[in-house]
Formats: structure tokens, sequence, C-alpha cells
């Protein structure tokens, strides 16, 4: 026998090919279990050092340490890892008979086994063959008892400490303590960047919130590498949108940054000599400069823009000649830079809903109106706005509508108000030809489908002429009209037969008063525009002149009426105004001017007509005060021919104090009733009345004597 291999195409060996096989799968199993055993404790070594090098990384320690530190720290690890993976160099692979050697070790079987297995026999003697035929076939009996066994590193003898199992808890603690940062965490170990940086570097960071923001810059660092403390809370709290700003000069700049921060184009070029990063702040996040080194790293809150509100501080209340005048309460953290007033028609409740007779949808001719509301305040962020418009002309006046008040901020928030149903307010018509055709300008304005019974209705209207419509132009206005409309086949043509209705309808209610209104109403409206857009004084100054005009052809028109209505009471004040509001824009006070402006407007809502309950209070006192001034001019009277009968020659006394001090007081107060409110005229009236009772007193004293 020798140790010679036996050749697996040996005839006599056929038979236990499978044996065979199965030895040789154990003998490579042995071979790889070896070579664990020798090369396992010297990876262990080098994993240890890799996962403390992780612990360190994601622990935050290289975001501490200067950039010097930091590097001194990855070379140090670096030469353990490499002391650690020096004994591989001689590492062998296993040979042959060792692993014969762990096979006959492990099957517990004595006379090695597997070592037998690979035995020949050289001698040709029949006897010695038998034999050795028979032994082999007694170690193939055996073979399934033969194991390579697992493999045993014993590193309980190269790490007797068990360090490596502290550095893998040490491994999962920091793993999830450091979170989303583990990559920049990791990455901050490898940030040698101001090493060899210059002495003389200056780092300069700051926040710019929006502009519409109102709010100044916030400075985070500054030269010399002086980092400004921020708040002990937590991260600062800074507007949405706000822009960061790091500028370097001298060396290189690296900015990490995370979370909501985005880095953008600056929009300037930096200075001349200097590194500029602009970064966009939209949320949470944070912003670290590894270059230079020795800058913190920064946290910010970003504070979203909140949506404006804004709501009804009262009902829509209706003005004369049915103008709208909507109050209402805006609010916003930065101000709100745009309000709008937007209607849409409330469906009705019957049984056809929004359909007609025939199934068909509602087809309106005309958009529900819509238009800008007043701001207190340029940039309004808590005040109440009032806007007077004026809806008479709207063919959508008089129908059921859905208020929503809406108003938009700089940051593009919009928000809307709860809707409130209404009817729209519209011109008041007396004479019922006027409110029947106003009746149907409506209906057919809201619904082109219902042109014919529109048609059917301005027909009935002229069946007796002699009875309803006895005056010739009316009846023929009204005929024309109605062969307007039987002869529309187009939206446009229908538009034109609800403007027709309107037209007729003023004719017949008034005339061409509403004209002149219209005009004066139309020339305010201009020239508020002009003020809140900023127009030049030679264009303010022309559009004041076209307000004074419509004014005096109103106040014209207004004293015809004032003519033909005794009870009509006189416009006091407007020319006070214009000329208030011309000195206003003189001084270059424009706001002022746009309030004055409205309160114009505001007086020139009430009609003219019987006088009310205040103005008759109001003439009530100016009458009292004329009777007490007559009064006092007679005892003035008295007294000087008292005084000429009694001392001839001499020069007439004057009035005594007491009655020169109550008439320049009454004087005063006749002054004070041109344009005063109900309040002060209460106040008026107890003035009054000390002064009767001061004079009742003084005439009594006079008798006594």
């Amino acid at each position: 026998m020798n140790g010679v291999t036996p050749d697996p195409s040996d005839p006599i060996r056929d038979g236990d090919a499978l044996s065979r096989l199965k030895l040789a799968q154990a003998l490579d199993r042995a071979i790889y279990a070896i070579a664990w055993e020798r090369a396992w404790p010297h990876l262990a070594r080098v994993l240890t050092v890799v996962g403390l090098f992780l612990v360190v990384s994601w622990a935050g320690l290289w975001l501490v340490l200067p950039s010097v530190v930091r590097a001194i720290g990855l070379v140090a690890f670096a030469g353990i890892a490499i002391a650690a993976l020096v004994p591989l160099i001689r590492f062998r692979w296993p040979g042959r008979d060792e692993a014969l050697s762990r096979l006959d070790r492990g099957s517990g079987i004595r006379h090695r086994p597997a070592t037998t297995l690979t035995d020949t026999l050289s001698s040709k003697d029949p006897v010695a063959l038998a034999l050795w035929q028979a032994q082999r076939e007694r170690t193939l009996a055996s073979l399934k008892r033969i194991r390579a066994g697992l493999p045993h590193p014993r590193l309980a003898l190269h790490d007797p400490w068990a360090l490596r199992a502290l550095v893998m808890v040490m491994l999962v603690a920091t793993f999830f303590a450091a979170g989303d940062e583990r990559a920049m965490r990791l990455g901050a170990a490898f940030d040698w960047n101001g090493v060899l940086a210059p002495t003389n570097v200056r780092v300069d960071a700051w926040i710019t919130p929006p502009l519409y923001t109102g709010k100044p810059p916030v400075i985070l660092s500054a030269a010399n590498k002086e980092a400004a403390a921020l708040p002990a809370s937590g991260p600062l709290a800074v507007p949405a949108g706000s822009t960061l700003i790091v500028r370097s000069s001298g060396s290189s700049l690296d900015v990490v940054i995370s979370g909501g921060l985005k880095e953008v184009a600056p929009t300037e070029a930096a200075p001349k000599g200097t590194n500029e990063k602009h970064f966009t702040i939209t949320g949470d996040g944070t912003a670290h400069v590894r270059a230079p080194s020795g800058q913190p790293q920064w946290a910010f809150a970003a504070t979203p823009d909140r949506p404006p509100t804004i709501a009804l501080a009262k009902d829509p209340e209706r003005q004369a000649y049915g103008a709208l005048q909507l109050s209402y309460k805006i609010e916003d953290d930065y101000g709100v830079t745009g309000a709008a007033a937007q209607f849409v028609p409330r469906a009705t409740e019957d049984k056809d809903g929004t359909k007609d007779a025939d199934g068909k949808a509602a087809r309106p001719l005309f958009q529900p109106p819509q238009f800008a509301l007043t701001l207190p305040n340029a940039r309004t962020r808590n005040g109440v706005g009032q806007t007077v418009k004026d809806l008479s002309e709207d063919p959508y006046s008089g129908a059921d509508v859905t208020l929503t008040l809406t108003a938009k901020d700089e940051a593009g928030n919009e928000a809307k108000s709860e809707p409130f149903n209404m009817r729209l307010p519209g011109r008041l018509f007396t004479k019922p030809l006027a409110r029947a055709l106003i009746e149907q300008r409506r209906i057919l304005a809201l619904d082109a489908n219902k042109n014919s019974d529109v048609y059917a209705a301005l027909d009935a209207l002229m069946i007796a002429p002699e009875m309803f419509t006895p005056e010739a132009g009316q009846y023929l206005g009204l005929h024309s009209v109605a062969r307007q409309l039987e002869a529309a086949r187009t939206d446009d043509s229908l538009r034109e037969v609800v403007a027709s209705l309107w037209a007729l309808a003023v004719t017949i209610e008034d005339g061409n008063i509403s004209d002149v209104a219209k005009a004066l109403r139309a020339a305010q409206d201009a020239l508020k525009q002009a003020l809140q857009r900023g127009a030049s004084d030679e264009e303010l100054k022309k559009l004041m002149d076209n307000l004074r005009t419509a004014l005096d052809n109103y106040m014209r028109q207004y004293a015809q009426q004032m003519r033909s209505n005794p009870l009509a009471r006189p416009a006091i004040g407007l020319d006070d105004q214009m000329k208030r509001i011309e000195r206003l824009i003189q001084r270059g006070n424009r706001e002022a001017a746009a309030r004055e402006l409205d309160r114009l407007a505001r007086a020139l809502e009430n009609p003219p007509g019987p006088p009310s309950a205040e103005q008759k209070e109001m003439d009530e006192i100016a009458r009292e005060l004329n009777d007490l001034l007559r009064e006092q001019n007679a005892l003035r009277d008295e007294t000087d021919r008292q005084s000429k009968d009694s001392k001839r020659g001499q020069r007439t006394k004057p009035l005594p104090p007491k009655v020169a001090e109550i008439l320049r007081k009454s004087r005063e107060l006749r002054q004070k009733t041109r344009g005063a409110t109900s309040d002060q005229l209460e106040d008026l009236a107890r003035q009054q009345d000390a002064l009767r009772e001061e004079l009742r007193t003084w005439r009594e004293s006079q008798g006594a004597r």
C-alpha cells in the first residue's frame, strides 16, 4: 500500500464510484473549514476596526472636531486596519493531507479511514488482494461517519474581552440615532478642507426673508468664523421662502444641506474675491459649512405663510339708486394684496329647478357680477374695509344670488368667505310699466331660452294702449322692443334687446335724470381709480375738472327738481367737499383724498326727497336758535334805547357782558348745525337749552331790579 491517489477509472473501483464522490465532497468541505478557521480571526479584527469607525462617524464625532483632528483620526483608523490585515499575508491555503487528517479526526474511527481509502495496493498476490478488498469494503461501509465538522475559529483566544460584541451593540445604536444624517456624518470624516487653508478666512451667512414679510435679515455668522448664537429653544424660525446666503472669502466654499433647503442660482454676481451660495428654505432643514472648517451646523424651522381670512363685517346694505355697500373684515399675517366679490346665481327651489318647461338648462346672456374690493390699506394685515358698487344697471339686479368674498396675499394664498345668500339690489321703479319691463329684462338676461315668454309678456302689455300706455312715445318704444326681440336670432341680438328694455324702462320712469347721475358717478370712479394707481398731477387735474363739470350738471338738474318738488331738501356741503378733495390732491395726500371721495359718494347716494326725522330735528333746532337770536337782538335794541334816553350825548354803552356772551355762543351753534350728524345734533340741542336757560335767568334778574 502506498499514498498514491487511486485512479477513478480503475475497473476494480467502479462499484464504489458513489462512495468516492462523497469522499471528494467531504474533502472539499474540510479544506474550506480549515481555511475559514485560519482567516476569520484576522478578518474579525479588521471588521471590528471598521465597525468602530462607523460608530464614531454615526455618533457625530467628526462634526465637532477640527479638520486637522479629522485627518489624524482617519489616518489612525486606516493604520489600525492595515495592521489587522498584516497577518493575512501569511495566510496559506490548506493542503489535501490536512483535509484528510481533519476527516480522520472528525469520523471518530481509528486507523485513519479517510486516508485508508486513498491508499493503493502495489502487490499482485491474490491473497493480499483479497485481504485488501475486504478491508476496503469495511471502510466504505463506515464512510457515512466521515465528517469535516463545523469551523472553529476560536475567536475567544484572539478577543478574550469580547470587544467585537460591544462594537456590534454600539453600531446598531448609532445607526438608528443618526437617522437621515448617516451619509452626511460619515462623509464628514473625509472632509479635510481647511487643513491647509489660509488663516484669514472670513465666512458670512444670513437669512433674507421674503420682501412682502417686511422682516429684516437675520445674521447667522460674522467675520473670523464667529458663529451667531442660535435660540436655545431649538431651530431658528424663519418665514417659508426665505433665502440663506453663505459667503466665503479667501477659501473655497462647501455647504452641505438637508431637509427643506434647496440651492438656487444667485440673482446677482458675488463680490470680487468671494464665493457665494444661495439656498431657498421651503421647509425644516439644516445647513453646514464644511469648508472653510470651524462653522456650526444651523437648523431652521420654516414658518409657512398662512392664508388670509375675509368675512362680512355686516350684512350687505342697499344704498340709494340701487348701489350695494359691502363691509368686510380682512386679516393676514403679512398683508392682503387683493380682494374681490363674486356672485353666482342661486338655484330656484321650484319643481323646474334650473330648467325651463322644455327641460333645457338655463342659458344666461351675461356673467354674474364680480368686482374688486377696496382695501383699508395697501397691505392690510387686520382691518375693516368698505366698498360701494353701483349695480343698478346690472342684468342680475333683483335676482337671488350667492355672494362670496375672496382675498389673496403676496405668496399666492387665497381664501374665501362663507357663502351669503342675498337678493342683489337694484334701482327702484315706481311706475308699473317700468317695473314690468325691468322684470322681463331680468328674465331674458338670466335665461335666453325664455325669449318667447318675454315676447308674450311684451305683446300683452300692448293689448290696450289707451289704458296701459296712453303716451304714444311709450307705446311706440314698447312696440319697437317687441319687434326687436322677435327678430333676434343670436345671443348678441338678445343682449341688445336687454339693453333696449333697460333704456325704455328708465325713460318711462324719469326721463334723463339718471343720465346725469350716471355721468357723475363715472367721473367719481375715474378719479378714484387714478388716485389708487398713482396717476400724474396733470391727469388728476383733468379728472377733477371732469368731476366738477359732472357735479355742476347734477346740481343744475337737482335745482330744477327742487322747484318742481317743494318737499325736496337742498344738497349742502358738496361744493365744500370738492374743495377739500382738491386741496388734498395738491398737497399730495392721495389716501386722504380717496377717503374724502368715498364720503362724497355716500353723500350722493342719498336721493332728494322729503326731509328725514334727523333733518326735521336739525331744522327745528335752527329755528329755535333763530328765535333766540331775534330775542337777543330785540333785547340789545331795547338796551340801546334805554341808554340813549338816560344819557343824551354820551356814547352808547355796549351790550351787557352776559348778553354778549350768549349772543356769541348762539351764533357759533347756528354755524355748527350745518352738516352736523345726529349725534352732534343731540349735543347742540343740549347746548341750546343751556343758552335758553341762561337768557331766562338773566331776564328774571333784570326784572327784579
